[in-house]
């Protein structure tokens, strides 16, 4: 009888933590890039060039990459291969409104699998100024949704979007 209540304790505080764990995630980050949006926009609208700017690619060089489709349009998508830091999955772009925003989707498959809506915006702030916001979105399903009691993904992948920014910046003011 002893362990029947410890295994109903247990399932209970499964469910109970399932309830409280966060169900969506939306992590995102900013930058002002010395450079009119048109210039900014048209860069970052290919997903290629990502690989001059992201933090994943530094992780891995030597991933393994694919692409279908013509970069900077609905239904491009870009598959990768790498390593521990950076996994396997694919982006696909889903939406493009010009000089606005890159909308795509992220379905991760290792090391774990999972799915989320990843987004660039641009927003003219001066005449030769321009914000890029980069962050992507999702629902954390029950019960693996407990995991983020314990881990902090906005400070986890807002680090790497941080560096990437940074990047991006200097890649496009240099120009």
């Amino acid at each position: 009888m002893t362990a029947l209540y410890i295994v109903l304790a247990i399932i209970a505080l499964i469910v109970l933590l399932a309830l409280v764990a966060p169900k969506t995630y939306n992590v995102s980050r900013s930058i002002t890039i010395n450079k009119p949006i048109s210039e900014v926009f048209d860069y970052l609208k290919y997903i290629k060039n990502q690989d001059n700017w992201s933090p994943w690619k530094k992780k891995d060089p030597n991933m393994k990459q694919e692409h279908t489709g013509t970069d900077a349009t609905v239904g491009f998508v870009a598959r990768w291969e790498g390593n521990k830091d950076v996994g396997t999955g694919e982006q696909e772009i889903t939406k493009i409104t010009e000089n606005q925003s890159v909308e795509s989707q992220l379905r991760f498959y290792k090391p774990w699998k999972s799915q989320s809506d990843a987004y660039l915006t641009t927003r003219a702030v001066g005449e030769n100024a321009t914000e890029v916001v980069w962050g992507f979105r999702g629902v954390n399903k029950m019960p693996s949704n407990i995991f983020f009691l314990f881990f902090n993904m906005d400070k986890t992948v807002g680090k790497d979007f941080e560096e990437g920014l940074n990047d991006l910046k200097q890649i496009l003011e240099s120009k």
